[in-house]
């Protein structure tokens, strides 16, 4: 009885831990602190409902993966991602996207398919009436759903941090008419490829998706957006 206990105990600290940091994660990742902000275990822990247990510990995990810098005896800053870094993870989205797609030719089921034809029908919906809101969403769930069809955990999980730490930028660039138009129209090429399973076609299609971004991140200007 006693061990069954603990066992909630821990994993009800261990949920509530990955709440405080998605939480907080999200929060950096769209921009609501700017860098070298103080991040305070106090207010933090009194704006989620929570002690500072958590909160200290989510702070722990954001700065093994470099979102936080902890000071001892100062506290914890944020730590944003910067335009070279921006640069950095397009560069190598655009390799990794191309291995995800050549992956999917191989193990992408017909249930993924009809899903991923779904969302893409959806995007090209919303790209005619121009609500940028909903194609973030569909835009996300359409490399989510490509990510998935990879059948590589790793993979899947290298590419969604990625996909995270750059949602400033693809929502700015998606907010754009003649991006968005092209991406939508992107995406339909890469899927047709991937229903055809034609390796070469869809890992070259989805490298040069993400080099059409970079271009159009550089047209907008990094420094606009970060």
């Amino acid at each position: 009885m006693g061990d069954r206990q603990g066992q909630r105990e821990n994993q009800d600290r261990y949920s509530l831990r990955g709440r405080v940091y998605e939480s907080i994660r999200d929060d950096i990742l769209s921009g609501r602190y700017k860098q070298n902000t103080e991040l305070k275990e106090t207010a933090i822990g009194a704006e989620l409902g929570v002690s500072r247990t958590p909160v200290r510990e989510a702070l722990r995990q954001l700065e093994l993966e470099g979102l936080v810098r902890i000071i001892p005896n100062r506290g914890a800053f944020v730590n944003m991602i910067t335009a070279k870094d921006v640069q950095d993870i397009y560069v190598i989205r655009s390799m990794l996207e191309g291995l995800c797609a050549r992956w999917a030719t191989e193990h992408i089921t017909e249930e993924q398919l009809g899903d991923l034809e779904e969302t893409l029908c959806l995007s090209e919906y919303h790209t005619g009436k121009g609500n940028y809101e909903k194609l973030y969403e569909l835009d996300s769930l359409f490399h989510e759903q490509l990510y998935n069809a990879s059948n590589s955990r790793i993979l899947n999980h290298v590419l969604s941090d990625f996909h995270d730490y750059v949602k400033r930028v693809r929502k700015a660039t998606i907010a754009s008419r003649g991006r968005s138009v092209k991406s939508t129209e992107e995406h339909r090429a890469i899927f047709e490829a991937v229903r055809s399973r034609d390796a070469d076609q869809a890992e070259e299609l989805a490298k040069e998706h993400v080099r059409h971004t970079i271009e159009s991140i550089q047209g907008y200007g990094l420094e606009r957006i970060l």
